[in-house]
């Protein structure tokens, strides 16, 4: 199917999406969506034509569990009421733990790499199988950045996704600046990843900012798009004609005039031409015998290592980067802080200039275990325990605000102590 020139629909910039001329289709983040309804700019967009396609982010196809049947429904109900042509997803893990390794469910808030060894592969086969069978529509796979490398990888990036192409049927979401977002992270050459792929796999291709910082790409989405990253899309045309090509932007929103600037970046690059348009065939898939347990075991005991020394503050597994592992650490405590004052935007607003330091001062000592608002809620009770904020006016309109939302109290000391000690268990 062909696209076109899409851009991310957020509902912070809807009226700009909708008035931006030669803007072919959009792209919605599926968890922002209700099951059952659309938001308004959604439906006008819909009813002139434009294309929506559901973007999932939390099923976590690279974790070593089977997909969550009941995410799988809520990514499947998006997509229906849509009338999507096809629904995109991560190869990534985003959280770990569990009855396969004995310790509480950590969620990383975020997505990271899956190591490439034949062991991942294999679950991560496994799993986009099932979610294949669970979706009433084709999905595509997007490639992450990431700030970290696993130690004793055996697979390329190309390699790692030519053969999950190969064994799954699945598409490709090609992201162009996570591939440069690794080029600089993990040294990996774009074009020799762009060399090992499959390019006729590819359903739509990513586009998107970021900033550098001491030698480390943050891959942002509130920045500029800039010219390395319209170099791999470059690299990437010259190999073939993508059917499509979206902008995302998720912080720190332009103007619209800003935003159709960089659309017409994009247009310049695709229109250089260069490879021939990619001619997708529905393959037939070689059935495959089911991943061992022992094999899902390996896999979530490794990336339960990771994520705990991410945010739990547990040693470093064998092998990875000190130094890289804290800037990723520091980066997911950011992340969390920035989104819980997204979705309890009370929180800064009564904390005023301390949320920040108070919120990370909280997550670097609690790993979120069940999503952003219950999180914000965990650190509205932290603070309430603590008997701050020290502002009485404050501290009894942040009372106020966890009542509506959690409990008619406070909790007792028995709850406390309760909830501090599985705190150090997480912590272990």
């Amino acid at each position: 199917m062909r696209l076109g020139i899409g851009i991310g629909w957020r509902p912070e910039i809807a009226g700009e999406v909708e008035a931006l001329e030669g803007v072919d289709w959009v792209e919605a983040v599926a968890e922002n969506l209700c099951a059952d309804h659309l938001p308004d700019s959604l439906v006008r967009l819909r009813e002139r034509g434009v294309t929506v396609i559901p973007h999932g982010v939390s099923l976590g196809l690279g974790g070593a569990d089977r997909p969550d049947p009941g995410k799988l429904a809520d990514l499947a109900a998006r997509a229906t009421l849509l009338g999507a042509p096809l629904v995109t997803e991560h190869i990534a893990f985003v959280r770990a733990g569990g009855a396969r390794t004995g310790s509480p469910v950590l969620e990383a808030g975020h997505l990271l790499p899956v190591p490439r060894t034949r062991a991942a592969l294999d679950v991560l086969c496994e799993n986009v199988r099932i979610a294949q069978d669970a979706l009433p529509v084709p999905l595509a796979l997007e490639n992450i950045a990431a700030l970290i490398s696993w130690p004793d990888e055996e697979l390329s990036e190309g390699r790692f996704l030519a053969e999950l192409v190969e064994r799954t049927g699945v598409r490709l979401l090609i992201d162009v600046a996570n591939l440069h977002t690794n080029r600089v992270n993990r040294g990996e050459d774009p074009a020799a990843a762009l060399d090992g792929l499959p390019v006729e796999a590819i359903a739509y291709v990513h586009v998107a900012g970021g900033v550098e910082k001491d030698g480390v790409w943050h891959d942002t989405h509130a920045h500029p798009v800039t010219a390395p990253v319209l170099d791999v899309l470059a690299e990437l045309r010259s190999r073939v004609d993508p059917p499509g090509v979206l902008l995302e932007r998720d912080e720190a929103f332009p103007p619209a005039g800003e935003l159709a600037g960089e659309l017409d970046a994009i247009r310049g690059v695709l229109e250089k031409g260069g490879g021939a348009s990619a001619a997708w065939a529905a393959r037939e898939v070689p059935s495959a015998p089911p991943v061992a347990e022992s094999v899902r075991d390996g896999v979530a005991v490794a990336e339960t290592a990771l994520l705990s020394a991410l945010v739990a503050g547990t040693p470093a597994p064998e092998g990875f980067d000190a130094a890289r592992l804290r800037v990723q650490s520091r980066a997911l405590s950011a992340k969390r802080a920035d989104v819980v004052a997204k979705v309890a935007p009370e929180l800064p607003e009564i904390l005023g200039d301390s949320y920040r330091a108070a919120f990370l001062a909280y997550a670097g000592a609690r790993p979120m275990t069940a999503g952003y608002r219950r999180d914000a809620l965990d650190f509205a009770e932290h603070l309430l325990i603590a008997g701050r904020p020290a502002d009485d006016a404050a501290r009894r309109r942040l009372t106020r605000w966890w009542r509506d939302r959690a409990a008619p109290r406070p909790p007792g000391r028995a709850t406390r102590l309760a909830r501090a000690a599985r705190s150090v268990l997480v912590g272990r």
